[in-house]
């Protein structure tokens, strides 16, 4: 068996806080853990007294009320923690005081805009917010939606939201009129955040024009408070004058002064957030979650599966419209700084994020799968210019991480960190499976499953299975399970989005594998699977092997109905984007396809490999495989504006290659 990538020291075990964690369990419940499939196995086997055991171990501020699950049997229908008290935003700002001057935020808008806001400055602005939103008639239950990037004035906004116990729901400001009305029209807000433009690449986007045509949309928006980015507060100030509704930011928080926040204490499950699918196959779907969950989930993969601690600085890059930017926000949660960007990732040939690393000793670095693997088509090799001396631990998410990609960190990044690749999504706020600082790191293997969360795979007769391909299940409730979609009074759109494959079962749509280490491997959404000859192969094993070669940039591969118009077999299509000046000709065609066949199997091989100049991707950055296949057979894509470049489309219409 070959060797692990990175080992965790014995150090580095002694002072994980999973270790304490694992410590306090065994002291209080005699339980022997000598590991972490002894902990995940009673996590799972004695819900109840894990999830009790997080919230202590958190410190959560509020009550936790007798009760911790109540209708366990139900799924969905469960209840956790049904009697208790809290405040989510409470529990982001625990501990930092108005005199605190250690960095809460820290912000980089690409190269043009650097700011920084001590614990004093972020609690005085949530307290400001909060007085300026009850003024405006905000109450719980409310919406409160921002069109934002990811700037300090999003994080403050939102927790003063919470604090009121209102529901926030956020897009990042690169959407569309469409995309944001089909989002916000749904759920009907009564204020909105937003800023006068952003700078993406190092040019300017205003959004004011974006702005004025969406809100005369939205009716039920009462408020819309314009934060200054791209220019000083007096230039927005004059250019808000045809947003209906709107006003400054510095003008709404101006009346009020800093003051105690009068925190709202709700029940476990008051809804928190509304999070949006991704709405390529139709209006996005509402998905809401609920305060205490997403809090005790967040602080569980933070503390224990991150081991992030007090004085941490923890770096996501995302944008406001993706889940990562509110598992970062509750980063607060755990005492850490929130190292905050905003824009094009590669901006100075990929260097800026590693610039904003060295500068500001951060040492969680979370990103995605598609950025690391560019940065590796670039030979970017940061270990040489950067000291990265704080740097503990680096996230991946999105897709999944090819072993190249774990081989590129350990090479050109650093030899010694936890690479945690982390698998969950916007449907429970949180992660199915996770990294582990006690664990080692196996190539191309996502370390371990969550804690407390009963994570299996199932063959298509519902069966368990090991070292085999099948569905990512859970099948036992959780506390981050959704309280449900939005106007979906009766559950019927809930259950079925997750619970018709296996009744009674979270079937949450990914095919992977469980390994020898206990890993876990994700091969790639369930319904884009390809099935040639009735053989089931998940997308990402094919990327795997296109992407190592040079010529090739990116790729996206489909099942081709074949014969056409005929309930039959499926072919394989490879859409692959070549570096610039290359042409596809049968010599790299002949290499793509014995790249393929002599690393997996001759069913994996593609029957047609297809030049495209770009892929069509989501505001998140995930390829969209169910839309270039509707392409393909000439069936309608719901809603491009969930697409962030909707018009990469069109080179997949009517393809002659496709033809025969």
């Amino acid at each position: 068996m070959s060797a692990p990538l990175w080992q965790p020291s014995p150090d580095r075990v002694a002072h994980a806080n999973l270790t304490t964690f694992a410590a306090r369990v065994t002291a209080k419940h005699g339980v022997v853990l000598p590991d972490y499939t002894a902990l995940f196995r009673w996590s799972t086997d004695e819900p109840e007294a894990f999830w009790r055991e997080v919230w202590n171990d958190a410190g959560i501020v509020g009550d936790s009320g007798s009760r911790t699950l109540v209708d366990a049997d139900k799924m969905p229908g469960a209840r956790w923690f049904p009697d208790a008290q809290l405040n989510f935003a409470e529990n982001l700002l625990k501990g930092r005081s108005q005199d605190d001057t250690g960095d809460a935020l820290v912000f980089w808008g690409e190269d043009k805009v650097k700011r920084r806001l001590s614990n004093a400055e972020l609690v005085a602005g949530v307290s400001r917010v909060a007085q300026g939103l009850r003024a405006a008639g905000v109450q719980k239950g409310d919406r409160v939606a921002a069109y934002t990037p990811n700037t300090p004035e999003a994080i403050i906004a939102m927790l003063a939201s919470a604090s009121l116990g209102a529901i926030w729901s956020s897009a990042s400001p690169d959407f569309g009129v469409q995309g944001v009305v089909d989002r916000f029209g749904q759920i009907e807000p009564k204020v909105l955040f937003t800023v006068d433009g952003y700078w993406y690449n190092g040019k300017p986007q205003p959004v004011l024009d974006k702005l004025a045509a969406i809100v005369k949309r939205l009716p039920t928006v009462q408020r819309v408070v314009v934060a200054p980015y791209l220019h000083g507060s007096t230039a927005a100030a004059s250019g808000i004058a045809d947003v209906p509704r709107a006003v400054g930011w510095d003008d709404f928080v101006a009346p009020f002064t800093p003051a105690p926040i009068a925190y709202e204490h709700l029940p476990f499950d008051q809804p928190l957030f509304i999070l949006y699918s991704s709405g390529t196959t139709g209006v996005p779907k509402c998905i809401v979650h609920g305060a205490g969950a997403t809090l005790l989930q967040h602080v569980k993969e933070h503390r224990l599966h991150s081991d992030i601690k007090p004085g941490d600085r923890l770096f996501y890059f995302t944008t406001c419209g993706w889940m990562m930017w509110n598992w970062l926000a509750s980063g607060l949660a755990s005492g850490a700084t929130l190292l905050l960007y905003d824009g094009s990732p590669f901006l100075h040939q990929g260097r800026i994020i590693w610039d904003f690393a060295d500068a500001e000793r951060m040492t969680h670095l979370g990103t995605s799968a598609k950025y690391i693997d560019a940065i590796k088509k670039i030979a970017l090799v940061p270990r040489k210019d950067y000291a990265l001396s704080s740097l503990r631990a680096i996230l991946s998410t999105g897709s999944p991480l090819a072993p190249e990609g774990f081989d590129y960190v350990y090479e050109c990044v650093k030899n010694d960190v936890c690479l945690s690749s982390i698998s969950g999504g916007t449907d429970i706020i949180s992660c199915f499976a996770l990294g582990c600082p006690t664990r080692p790191v196996w190539r191309g293997e996502l370390q371990c499953r969550g804690l407390g969360m009963k994570v299996d795979v199932y063959d298509e007769n519902g069966k368990p299975v090991r070292r085999q391909k099948g569905e990512l299940v859970c099948t036992a409730p959780f506390p981050s399970m959704p309280l449900g979609f939005w106007n979906d009074d009766d559950g019927a759109k809930y259950r079925a989005a997750y619970f018709e494959r296996f009744p009674g079962i979270w079937c949450h749509g990914d095919w992977v594998e469980l390994t020898a280490h206990d890993g876990m491997i994700i091969y790639g959404r369930s319904d884009a699977t390809l099935n040639p000859g009735g053989v089931r192969i998940g997308t990402a094993e094919i990327y795997r092997q296109v992407e190592q070669l040079d010529e090739i940039v990116e790729s996206i591969v489909i099942g081709q109905d074949w014969p056409p118009g005929e309930v039959g077999d499926v072919r394989v299509v490879l859409f692959v984007r070549l570096r610039d000046g290359v042409a596809l000709d049968q010599a790299l065609i002949d290499r793509i396809k014995q790249q393929i066949r002599a690393n997996t199997t001759p069913r994996h091989v593609p029957a047609k490999v297809v030049q495209v100049s770009d892929i069509p991707r989501t505001k998140s950055g995930k390829i969209v495989e169910l839309a270039v296949r509707n392409v393909v057979h000439g069936e309608p894509v719901k809603n491009v504006e969930a697409l962030a470049n909707p018009e990469a489309l069109e080179e997949f219409r009517d393809r002659d290659e496709l033809k025969s």
